[in-house]
């Protein structure tokens, strides 16, 4: 029988919030929801939720769709935390997972698991990529070797037994232990570490609660007829024999690319923020209405990371302006020129766009989150 003790007492004043961060939403749900998610489909035969009386009610609410989870009242520490779970733990092995992982995976569930069973202890843990050094008062006292440092993660999984009985003896003799890892190497054995994942991340600062990248579509069509002797595509004037209707001047490019950005954040569409019954549009440049657009995108949490464009034209021939006309997106989403690509094809003569009657743009976006601009 498996016991899986989730420590979410804490408070998440690194985070600079004003109550328990696992409580915050990430990806439309509770942080603590995607950890009960997934420890309850690997299998779990209990879940024990250790957190502060303040929070209880709250995180019993989230607790119904897990049969096999329930509450108990955590302590000061994390150290207390665990210990109390661990005197009503049920199962042979227990493995403590932090609430603020959400995105551990049934891989490292299963192979904790199995560790275990297999060396008595299992410890999730990642080599160390950096140089890790030892400091004190901000200065380096030790360097050790960088293949011997590992950062440790959880979940971290024991016989329960033998943890509670490290635990005992810490709290008797008044020390505590950052970890399960820590306690147990002091009083029983050296725990085994199996590979962890760098997914397998801990929330703690704002910043991590950023939400995550987005994917944004647009498509935009204009017909020729109006008396002008260019089209404008991204900004850059082409010389052709009429121009593109539209209240505004018609750049059907950045449109289709305002539309996949405002979608991408989740936002309403160009009509409704530049409507084609409003006189100020008339006429007005496209590319402005692009760099109004991204501040928007700032106001809601993103940057644009990458765009991608094809243009649909039987005429005029667009190539000569291309490099122009990623210069000028590029500059609008601050992004660099090689983050901005453009494809321009016909038709093959087929359809509207084939008879030379108009332009169609299709665009393609991807959103990341930055801090929201007040």
């Amino acid at each position: 029988m498996t016991s899986v003790i989730i420590c979410a007492a804490g408070k998440g004043t690194r985070a600079g919030f004003a109550d328990n961060k696992v409580l915050h939403e990430m990806g439309g749900l509770p942080v603590l929801s995607w950890s009960l998610s997934a420890f309850s489909a690997a299998g779990a035969d209990e879940i024990i939720v250790a957190c502060s009386a303040e929070d209880e009610m709250r995180i019993k609410a989230l607790l119904a769709p897990f049969p096999a989870a329930r509450t108990l009242l955590g302590g000061a520490t994390r150290g207390a935390s665990v210990y109390n779970a661990l005197r009503e733990a049920k199962g042979d092995i227990v493995l403590v997972h932090d609430a603020a992982r959400p995105f551990v995976s049934q891989r490292i569930i299963r192979e904790c698991i199995a560790g275990v069973r297999e060396h008595g202890s299992a410890v999730c843990a990642l080599p160390a990529s950096d140089t890790v050094v030892l400091a004190a008062d901000g200065s380096v006292f030790s360097v050790p070797a960088r293949e011997t440092a590992f950062l440790v993660q959880t979940p971290q999984g024991f016989y329960t037994d033998k943890l509670l009985a490290a635990y005992e003896k810490a709290r008797a003799e008044g020390l505590s232990f950052t970890d399960e890892s820590g306690v147990y190497a002091h009083y029983i054995a050296p725990p085994h570490l199996f590979a962890g994942e760098r997914e397998n991340r801990k929330l703690t600062y704002a910043e991590d609660f950023l939400p995550a990248e987005r994917v944004g579509f647009g498509v935009d069509t204009h017909a020729f007829g109006a008396e002008r002797d260019y089209v404008t595509l991204a900004g850059v004037k082409i010389p052709h024999e009429s121009g593109l209707v539209a209240h505004s001047d018609g750049d059907v490019v950045c449109h289709a690319l305002m539309d996949a950005l405002l979608s991408a954040a989740g936002l309403d569409d160009i009509g409704h923020h530049f409507p084609d019954t409003d006189e100020q549009f008339r006429g007005t440049d496209s590319m402005e209405l692009l760099r109004k657009v991204v501040l928007m995108l700032s106001r809601a949490g993103y940057c644009a990371k990458n765009a991608s464009i094809s243009v649909l034209a039987e005429k005029p021939r667009l190539a000569p302006y291309i490099a122009q006309m990623k210069e000028n997106l590029a500059g609008a989403l601050g992004v660099p020129q090689n983050a901005v690509g453009i494809a321009a094809g016909t038709n093959e003569r087929l359809g509207y766009v084939g008879e030379g009657k108009g332009i169609t743009v299709y665009a393609t976006v991807l959103l990341m989150p930055v801090k929201k601009q007040e």
